[in-house]
C-alpha cells in the first residue's frame, strides 16, 4: 500500500485541542505515519470517526423497543424483513485499525507510550467486534489487513466463542495500557473509559449466555459476569468519577444532557458538538417537530415505572391507570419531568411547554436531550454534547452483575443505586425485599430476585433515550416486549378540551372527528377506533398505531447476513431461519 490516507474529520469527533497539537496531513507514507509520536496519536485520533456512535443514532435508539413508540416502525418487527434488507456487514474500519496494528511498532518512543497508542487501536477493535457478535453472533475474525489475494477473505464465520475471546483481550490490553489520565473534555479514551467498555461488553457477554440457554454457553457465563463486576469495580474504586450532582434534584439529571460542554464529573466519553465548528445534531428537531424524526414519545408502560418521590411504587396506587397526566406526574422521582415534558416546564423565552400531541402522540414527550431554545426546532442546530458512556451506565453495570451473580449487598446498593435515585430526590434509599408485582406482570416474569428487579427498573429510567434498552431485551432474551402495544396518558373522557401542565391554556381534546368551531392552541387527535383508541372505547389509556401488528420471534436475536454478502462469500453461513441466495 503506498499511501496511507487518514481523514481528519475524525478529529472533528475529539477535542480540539488535539487538532491544534498536531500538525494537518493530507496524506502519509507508511513509513511517515509511524515515524513520530504525534503522527501515531493522528492515526488513532481517526479511529474516533467510524468508532464512536453519531448523536443521532444515540439519542433515537430507544426508538425500537419497549418503552417508546414511533410511526415508523422498522420492518424488522413488522415481518417484511428479509435478508436483502440486511445492511452492517462492513468491514473498512477493522482494516484502518488492523493496518495501524502491524506498524505501530516502528514508532521511535517508549514502549509505554506504544502500548498506550496500542491500547487506543485494541479498544476500537474490541468495539467494533462487540457491535458485529451482537448482530450476527458468528463473524469472521480478523487480527491482520487482508490483501486481494488473501484466502481468507472468503472464509466462513468463525465461533462466537473465539472472536468474544479475542475482544476481552483486547479490551483487557486497552484497560491495562491506555494512559490513565482523565480528559476534562470527555472526548478521549482514557484507562477509565476502557473499564467502562470493558463492564459494558463483559455483562452484556454475560447475561446473553446465562439466558440463552440454546447457546450451550451457560457454563461461562458468570465468568464474564465477574469480569463486568471487576472492571466497573476499578471505575468506582479509581475516583475519577462521580455521579453530578449539585444538590438540585430539580435539574442535575437533564444538564447532562444539555450543557455544551460534556458535564467530566459524570460525563466519561462524549460525542462532542460545537456552534463555533458548526457541528450540529438534530434532537430539537426529532422531539419538537410532527413531520421530522418519528414522532417518538414515551409509553405508559414505562413512565408507570418511576417510583414516587417517597420511594414508594407509583403502580402500588390501584388509580395508576386512570390517573390524568396533570396529577400521574406530580411527587415522582425528578427525573421524570427531566426526561419528558411536564409542568413547571417552561422554554426559554418563558413560554409554558405542555406536551405536544402534533408530534408525541403517547402525550410522553422527550425532553432530555432537548434544549430550551425555540428557534432550533426546526432545524440541526443542537450542539449540546451527547454522553456516549456515563458514570451512572457503571455503576448500573456493577450492580447488574453482582446481582446476576448473586453477591450483591447492601453496601452494592447504596454505592450504586440508591446514588442514582438520591440525584433524582428520592427520599427512602431503602433495599427492596419483594418483587414488584408491576414490574412482574408487565415486563420481566422470570425474574425473582428482588434486587435485581429494581436494578432493571433503575437501567431502564437512568438510561432511557441514550440506546440501551434493545441491546438489553436482546441480552436479556426479552424480545417478546416489543411486541407490546404503544400506549399513551389516560383520557378520562372525549369531547372534553385538557390543560396537561396547568398553566390555565387547554393543550388537547380526543374527539371522533375534528369540531367546526375549534379552540386556538388545543390540538385535536382524532379517536379513529383503527389506528388511535382509548382502551375502553370513548376513555381510557391512548393506544397508539393500534392497528400495527409486531412480531418477534425467537430468530430475530441475531440479524441476517446480507443477501450480497452471501453470494460474493459462498463460505459464509446465513443465520438460523433467514432467506439465503
Amino acid at each position: 500500500m503506498k499511501y496511507l490516507f487518514i481523514f481528519m474529520i475524525a478529529v472533528l469527533s475529539v477535542s480540539c485541542k488535539k487538532a491544534l497539537d498536531l500538525h494537518p496531513l493530507d496524506s502519509l507514507t507508511p513509513d511517515q505515519a509511524f515515524s513520530t509520536e504525534a503522527n501515531l496519536q493522528l492515526y488513532t485520533n481517526s479511529f474516533y470517526n467510524s468508532g464512536i456512535p453519531g448523536g443521532t443514532a444515540t439519542f433515537i435508539g430507544d426508538a425500537t423497543s419497549d418503552i417508546q413508540s414511533q410511526n415508523l416502525v422498522s420492518n424488522y418487527l413488522n415481518g417484511v424483513f428479509t435478508s436483502q434488507q440486511g445492511t452492517g456487514w462492513d468491514w473498512g474500519a477493522l482494516r484502518n485499525i488492523n493496518y495501524f496494528l502491524e506498524n505501530y511498532k516502528q514508532a521511535p518512543i517508549s514502549q509505554d507510550k506504544k502500548n498506550h497508542y496500542a491500547g487506543i487501536a485494541r479498544f476500537f477493535r474490541a468495539w467494533f467486534y462487540f457491535e458485529k457478535v451482537k448482530n450476527f453472533n458468528n463473524v469472521p475474525w480478523y487480527n491482520k489487513t487482508l490483501k486481494v489475494d488473501d484466502p481468507d477473505i472468503y472464509k466462513t464465520q468463525d465461533p462466537r466463542t473465539l472472536v468474544m475471546d479475542s475482544v476481552l483481550a483486547d479490551i483487557t490490553f486497552a484497560s491495562t495500557y491506555i494512559n490513565n489520565t482523565k480528559d476534562p473534555t470527555s472526548s478521549t479514551v482514557t484507562r477509565a473509559v476502557a473499564l467502562a467498555l470493558k463492564s459494558r461488553i463483559c455483562l452484556y457477554e454475560g447475561t446473553y449466555r446465562k439466558y440463552h440457554t440454546e447457546l450451550g454457553l451457560t457454563a461461562s457465563a458468570n465468568a464474564w459476569l465477574q469480569n463486568a463486576a471487576d472492571a466497573a469495580s476499578a471505575v468506582m474504586t479509581g475516583g475519577q468519577y462521580s455521579v453530578y450532582s449539585t444538590n438540585s434534584p430539580d435539574k442535575d439529571y437533564r444538564a447532562l444532557f444539555i450543557s455544551q460542554a460534556p458535564i467530566a464529573a459524570e460525563v466519561m466519553l462524549a460525542n462532542t458538538f460545537s456552534e463555533t465548528l458548526k457541528r450540529y445534531h438534530d434532537a430539537n428537531w426529532t422531539f419538537t417537530s410532527a413531520t421530522y424524526g418519528g414522532n417518538i414519545s414515551f409509553t405508559k408502560r414505562f413512565i408507570n415505572t418511576y417510583l414516587n418521590i417517597d420511594g414508594t411504587r407509583y403502580t402500588d396506587n390501584p388509580a395508576y391507570n386512570t390517573t390524568e397526566f396533570k396529577t400521574e406526574v406530580k411527587n415522582r422521582d425528578k427525573r421524570l419531568y427531566q426526561t419528558i415534558r411536564a409542568a413547571p416546564y417552561k422554554r426559554a423565552d418563558g413560554s409554558a411547554a405542555p406536551p405536544d400531541f402534533g408530534q408525541a402522540f403517547t402525550g410522553y414527550q422527550e425532553l432530555k436531550f432537548t434544549t430550551d431554545d425555540k428557534s432550533i426546532d426546526t432545524k440541526a442546530a443542537n450542539f449540546n454534547s451527547i454522553p456516549i458512556i456515563r458514570y451512572a451506565e457503571v455503576l448500573l453495570n456493577y450492580a447488574e452483575a453482582k446481582a446476576e451473580l448473586g453477591t450483591f449487598t447492601a453496601t452494592d446498593w447504596t454505592n450504586t443505586i440508591a446514588l442514582l435515585r438520591k440525584r433524582g430526590g428520592i427520599t427512602n434509599l431503602a433495599m427492596p425485599t419483594t418483587v414488584d408485582a408491576y414490574m412482574s406482570a408487565n415486563f420481566f416474569a422470570d425474574v425473582t430476585s428482588p434486587v435485581l428487579m429494581e436494578v432493571r427498573r433503575e437501567r431502564g429510567v437512568e438510561l432511557c433515550s441514550e440506546n440501551f434498552r434493545y441491546d438489553d431485551l436482546m441480552r436479556w432474551k426479552q424480545g417478546k416486549l416489543l411486541e407490546k402495544e404503544f400506549d399513551g396518558i389516560y383520557v378520562p373522557a372525549m369531547n372534553t378540551v385538557y390543560d396537561l401542565n396547568e398553566d390555565g391554556t387547554p393543550d388537547v381534546s380526543f374527539v371522533s372527528a375534528i369540531p367546526a368551531t375549534k379552540v386556538t392552541g388545543v390540538v385535536y387527535v382524532v379517536i379513529n377506533n383503527t389506528t388511535t383508541k382509548l382502551s375502553e372505547g370513548t376513555s381510557g389509556r391512548v393506544i397508539w398505531r393500534a392497528n400495527l401488528v409486531k412480531t418477534f420471534q425467537d430468530y430475530k436475536y441475531f440479524k441476517p447476513i446480507p443477501y450480497n454478502e452471501l453470494v460474493l462469500n459462498k463460505n459464509l453461513v446465513q443465520n438460523p431461519i433467514w432467506d439465503k441466495p
